[in-house]
């Protein structure tokens, strides 16, 4: 059984491509939400209704090959399906269904030949430019058939460098589907909150090299990997950690994990290391020890990032400096699955991750540096109205004609000395009084409801919009909130003839809640919860 979002997800994909007849979307998921079995649901249904269809599911990581297969076989035990995948030692690419790695299949597009739909896991691993295993495989499977459709999933859509993975020339996706946010996932209980606080002691990345937007590896560890950082940073976890059962470092080198792991067992901790090196026998015995508990603590560099899910892990360790937002994130989302008993996941940051990226809920992509002279364009934003992606210098948004405040530069402090990774915190206001009313555009004359809160003499008006006559995902997600508003009065929602109309009904019939909980953005509010108990 599908939670509501994991539907809401194949509905919206079902949309776009019925008002799409070419292109290829990509729908992002926040890392736990589930995304092997929107892709088991998905395919399963494409067969059904389609029993000719051929699908491809391509992943880069062979756990993540295992994982797509094992929920298949959740949602349909007889799936007609195959691995293709060296690592895995199976070969099998005669089945509709074949879950691959990319690594194994990409020089067999004969082999593999007509494919009608291919999904791609992590698929922010697609070079932005013609080249690369995936550009060079969908090229020559798109030539074999034409009507290739290609559906990606990540839960960070943007690349170092490049910025989204829709934006730009010669890309492979042409839109984002974003159909839950961690927010909504974290307040429904299927997320884990992360909690941090600003570490004492802080690495320093003064000095450190950097190549195409990140630190070059080995100038990093280098300026981390020193024994006072090591000491100091494994003395302030065992301190401010001892409550945690599970904890999981993230370092910046071979070398670095390695000296972290003996430095916490030096101290009584019982740890391991995981590195590119380990052998596949040694590391599944590591993470069967840390999943039972006994091993304490793992160390790990570039291995448990992606595609290692373990629920109770309640305590990450940032060792790794990074200025990549999307290894940030998925650091992060390491610790958000939901365990019996975990209440939330301890993030001890000291390499400054959250003060450079911000909360997880609102990380920037990167810029697109502009081949030539090294310049770039500017980055996105997100319109608060119906979450539209667009240029940081966009005035009014294209799709609800929302329009922009003014936004005075503020000097960004180096140091968050209370970093909020969740970017929650948010403000609770009881609610006197409430007011609905048809609002129209300034610029675009196109109308939508406004919605006003009241609550105490010192408190502000509280305004959010409800783009209920937009096209596509911003007038879904209004429409989604105004049936919400209605059921908690058994108001029956029967479609919109006239704004005035529906307005006055909303006015008159329907109950406003007792409070809301919102964050203050500018000039402008997001709510992020509505309690009428």
């Amino acid at each position: 059984m599908l939670r509501d979002y994991q539907q809401r997800a194949i509905d919206q994909l079902y949309s776009w491509f019925k008002n799409n007849e070419t292109g290829n979307p990509c729908l992002v998921l926040p890392t736990g939400s589930g995304k092997s079995h929107i892709i088991a649901a998905l395919v399963k249904d494409a067969l059904t209704s389609w029993p000719e269809t051929r699908v491809l599911m391509l992943t880069h990581q062979k756990e993540l090959i295992s994982q797509n297969a094992e929920k298949m076989r959740q949602h349909w035990r007889n799936a007609p399906m195959g691995i293709y995948s060296a690592s895995l030692n199976r070969r099998v690419l005669s089945e509709p269904i074949t879950f691959a790695g990319i690594q194994s299949v990409a020089k067999k597009s004969k082999l593999i030949g007509h494919v009608d739909l291919v999904i791609v896991d992590e698929c922010h691993s697609i070079n932005h430019s013609q080249s690369g295993s995936y550009r060079k495989l969908l090229s020559e499977l798109i030539i074999i058939n034409p009507l290739l459709r290609i559906i990606g999933l990540s839960a960070t859509p943007y690349r170092l460098g490049h910025g989204y993975i829709h934006d730009g020339d010669d890309v492979i996706f042409d839109d984002l589907i974003q159909p839950v946010s961690i927010e909504e996932l974290v307040s429904n209980g299927y997320l884990s909150p992360l909690r941090s606080k600003h570490t004492e002691h802080l690495l320093d990345t003064n000095g450190v090299k950097k190549q195409n937007g990140e630190f070059i590896a080995s100038s990093l560890e280098k300026a981390v990997d020193t024994f006072d950082n090591n000491r100091i940073a494994v003395e302030e976890t065992i301190k401010r950690a001892s409550d945690r059962k599970s904890w999981l470092f993230f370092c910046a080198g071979v070398n670095h994990a390695q000296h972290v792991a003996e430095l916490l067992n030096d101290y009584g901790v019982s740890a391991e290391c995981l590195t590119g090196e380990t052998s596949q026998g040694k590391r599944d015995q590591i993470l069967n020890d840390f999943k039972s508990g006994t091993i304490r603590a793992l160390t790990n560099v570039n291995v448990l990032t992606t595609g290692f899910d373990y629920p109770g892990i309640d305590c990450l360790i940032m060792l790794r400096p990074t200025l990549s937002p999307g290894l940030y994130v998925q650091m992060a989302g390491r610790g958000m699955r939901v365990a019996e008993g975990k209440g939330d996941c301890l993030v001890l940051d000291f390499a400054g991750n959250v003060a450079v990226h911000g909360p997880i809920t609102a990380v920037q992509p990167p810029t697109r540096i502009k081949k030539g002279d090294g310049s770039s364009v500017p980055p996105t934003k997100t319109c608060e109205a119906c979450q539209e992606i667009v240029s940081a210098n966009c005035k009014v948004c294209p799709s609800c004609h929302f329009e922009f405040p003014v936004e005075e530069k503020i000097q960004t402090p180096l140091i968050l000395y209370d970093d909020d990774i969740m970017g929650f915190q948010p403000i609770e206001m009881s609610i006197t009084d409430w007011k609905w009313s048809r609002y129209i555009s300034r610029t675009s004359g196109k109308e939508m409801l406004k919605l006003s809160y009241y609550g105490g003499i010192s408190d502000p008006i509280v305004i959010e919009y409800l783009t209920v006559l937009h096209d596509g995902y911003a007038g879904e997600k209004a429409i989604r909130l105004l049936k919400s508003f209605m059921s908690h009065s058994n108001v029956i929602y029967d479609g919109i003839e006239d704004m005035d109309e529906l307005a006055t009904t909303l006015n008159n019939f329907v109950t406003m809640p007792a409070a809301i909980k919102y964050l203050r953005e500018g000039k402008f509010f997001k709510i992020v919860e509505r309690i009428w108990d």
